[in-house]
Formats: structure tokens, C-alpha cells, sequence
């Protein structure tokens, strides 16, 4: 995955928006204000932050070198998943960026929810 597929992939989603919060370097998508996903445009190898299920945080960091706790982000439920060396299939990375967006809506109150599931 590179990093205009991911902006396709996450984009596709319903709801998502993509910004630059923080620095002109830092793209986040974000599902009901909310990130799910962010990335450098300029490090090398590209990699992307995403959120998981805290049960499930210590079976990927051991399955893959490429997982690690999230940069700059709360280590116990964000991933750092470096994409550029290719140690992680595409399908995988989907299923990540699935579980992220689908983690996020999670934790949003039922009403929020509800008005981002409306129509779908």
C-alpha cells in the first residue's frame, strides 16, 4: 500500500474527512471528528498510526516487527504500522484500517453513532 491508496481507502469510507491538524506534513482522517488514521507525506518508510482494540495490541506487535506503539500517540491502543516494507499484505492493512475507523465509532456515544449510521 502506498500512500495515495490509503487516501482512496480511507476516504471511501463513510463519513471520513482528511486534514492537516497539526502540520503541513501530518495527514489524519478522521470519522465523525474523530481520528482513525494519520501519516507523514515525508517519512520514509511510509507508515500509518491507527487505533485497535487494547486486547488485541500484543498479538500484532509480536506477529509483526512492523507494529509498533503508536509515535506520538497513547501506546496502549495506537499502532505505529509501517507500510513501506511490505512485511504486512495489503489485505492486512485494510483489515487495520477497518478495525481502526470501525474502533472509533465504537467509542462514540450511541447518539453519534446513530447520526453517522443514518442513511447507510
Amino acid at each position: 500500500m502506498n500512500m495515495e491508496s490509503l487516501r482512496s481507502y480511507c476516504l471511501a469510507k463513510k463519513h471520513v474527512t482528511e486534514s492537516f491538524p497539526f502540520d503541513s506534513d501530518t495527514l489524519v482522517f478522521k470519522v465523525g471528528g474523530k481520528m482513525f488514521a494519520l501519516t507523514s507525506l515525508s517519512r520514509q518508510p511510509f507508515s500509518i498510526n491507527l487505533k485497535m482494540d487494547e486486547a488485541l495490541v500484543p498479538e500484532w506487535r509480536d506477529r509483526y516487527d512492523d507494529v509498533q506503539p503508536g509515535y506520538h500517540m497513547n501506546k496502549k491502543m495506537w499502532n505505529t504500522v509501517c507500510a513501506g516494507n511490505n512485511s504486512i499484505s495489503d489485505k492486512e492493512l485494510k483489515w487495520l484500517i477497518d478495525h481502526s475507523y470501525e474502533e472509533v465509532l465504537k467509542k462514540m456515544s450511541r447518539k453519534k453513532r446513530e447520526e453517522l449510521l443514518k442513511g447507510l
